[in-house]
């Protein structure tokens, strides 16, 4: 063998030497605790729509634009019964604010003389919770004849929410179960060696961050209309509504 060859051979004897013992020792993990967090959603078409309508007059007499507004509700809350038999309605945010000039100029002779209103803004909120969305359409023009249309919120109904829970904890107890074995895989562990010692579902413990908010409802807004000529129907699309679930697994290894 010669002598370049031999030289070679004996680097190449001394790095593999060097190499296999500067290769780390395996960690134990035996009794090992491991805090594993997961995730889940599920997803689901709205079902149900809460509407905002509103009706506001303005007048010199605070009296006729009250009665003005209270009439206009009345008759907006009829059509709203006839359209949607199985709404639930509820009026709210009942306001009377009197109304000034910019440009009235302060008292000079008596500067702590409060300024006159030349009139009274008179107002009031009606919202009606539906699943109809089918009618919905036809439901919302008939009333926007009277009141006008604030808003529209999407959501998911009460026994929809219940429905998903199964499968929103189903979601998120696979995606645990999943990335414990992918954390058993990195350890040189089996799978049968992991005990699963507790199972925080929301992520309520210390040891995980505050869970995140319920999800916001979809939300459409359109221009105020107190017009009483006839409208024509809208367009609307529910969309979907999105639930998350947060879970935290604390495992130990055999």
């Amino acid at each position: 063998m010669s002598r370049s060859r031999k030289l070679m051979l004996s680097s190449l004897l001394a790095a593999t030497g060097f190499a296999a013992q500067a290769a780390p020792a395996p960690v134990p993990t035996s009794g090992t605790l491991v805090v594993v967090p997961a995730y889940g959603e599920v997803k689901h078409a709205n079902d149900q729509v809460r509407i905002t309508f509103n009706v506001e007059e303005q007048d010199k007499d605070k009296a006729a634009a009250a009665s003005r507004v209270n009439l206009k509700m009345k008759q907006g809350t009829d059509i709203l019964k006839r359209q949607d038999p199985q709404a639930i309605l509820q009026t709210r945010g009942y306001y009377t604010y009197p109304v000034y000039p910019e440009d009235q100029p302060q008292p000079r002779n008596n500067a702590n003389k409060p300024r006159q209103p030349t009139g009274w803004r008179v107002g009031q909120y009606l919202d009606a919770t539906t699943t109809n969305l089918n009618n919905l359409p036809k439901t919302v023009a008939a009333v926007q004849s009277i009141l006008g249309l604030n808003g529209l919120y999407f959501g998911l109904s009460d026994a929809t929410s219940k429905k998903l829970d199964d499968q929103r904890i189903a979601a998120t107890y696979q995606n645990l179960t999943e990335r414990i074995a992918s954390i058993a895989h990195a350890m040189g562990r089996n799978v049968s060696d992991a005990v699963l010692d507790t199972i925080d579902f929301e992520g309520s413990g210390n040891y995980a961050q505050e869970s995140s908010p319920a999800p916001k409802a979809m939300m459409m807004r359109a221009a105020s209309m107190n017009d009483a000529a006839p409208v024509e129907e809208p367009s609307f699309e529910p969309g979907e509504t999105t639930l998350n679930m947060r879970v935290v697994g604390k495992v130990r290894f055999k």
